[in-house]
């Protein structure tokens, strides 16, 4: 067991349970930034991290009955499919291996800066929505538009499923409660990240090693993290999470 590689994952699961905000927005740039891991090699890794993460809240959001499973099948409707069709098209390409690092560090880099924005802004997401609401037909196709969107990027950078998912729901279904809104989230990441995981180990880009340090270490983090959560205010979490992601962004964009 590598006990860097369990250390980063219980850091990242005490941030993770005390701000609600997906693993692949910390857990990428750690092990590309800190670590060293091939870019390709952290976002497969981190798929499948994030997925089996997710699995034990969607359970537990689930018998308290805060998931919209409407909505959640609307979400998967739009994006695994679009997962799907960027794997094969990752594949189709063979883009050498250099050029797949740049692509992948340029998207994860884009991704963490719109996640920042998605952290700071949600609460006038949720204003807009509710000024902006265009009925049940209109919010269906937008939601199915929604998890095309975040079946590329979530499948490219491994971000996306957490803080811009929910973000999207708030401005979607403004009336809908914020429990059902994460909820819902947290269930339709879990087979997305799968199957994107599954996607780049197909391709060979998951480190089966890393992926149990890092659950070893997550998995107490998270419990520890969401009993943080009630002592410390979530608006200054939320602040400093944004400006963490965003200069860490910045600098794998520039």
């Amino acid at each position: 067991m590598d006990l860097v590689s369990t250390a980063s994952g219980f850091v990242v699961g005490v941030l993770v349970g005390a701000t609600g905000v997906g693993g692949g927005s910390l857990m990428t740039p750690l092990l590309v930034l800190v670590m060293g891991v091939a870019p390709a090699t952290a976002v497969g890794t981190d798929l499948l991290y994030a997925s089996l993460t997710k699995v034990g809240g969607a359970w537990t959001h689930s018998r308290r009955r805060n998931v919209d499973w409407g909505v959640c099948g609307l979400l998967a409707a739009g994006s695994i499919p679009s997962a799907l069709a960027t794997v094969v098209t990752l594949r189709v390409l063979a883009i050498d291996a250099h050029r797949y690092s740049t692509i992948i560090t340029a998207s994860l880099g884009v991704a963490l800066i719109l996640t920042a924005l998605a952290l700071i802004l949600k609460d006038k997401l949720r204003t807009l929505g509710t000024r902006f609401a265009g009925g049940a037909p209109r919010s269906r196709a937008a939601t199915v538009a929604t998890g095309v969107v975040l079946g590329v990027l979530v499948t490219v950078s491994s971000v996306g499923a957490g803080a811009l998912g929910v973000a999207a729901l708030f401005f979607l279904y403004p009336g809908l409660a914020a429990a059902r809104i994460v909820g819902t989230d947290i269930a339709h990441a879990v087979p997305l990240t799968l199957v994107a995981g599954l996607g780049h180990a197909s391709m060979g880009a998951v480190d089966w090693s890393l992926l149990g340090s890092l659950l070893v270490g997550s998995l107490p983090g998270v419990y520890l993290g969401s009993t943080l959560s009630r002592k410390v205010p979530e608006r200054l979490m939320r602040t400093v999470l944004a400006v963490m992601l965003a200069l860490i962004g910045a600098r794998l964009v520039a």
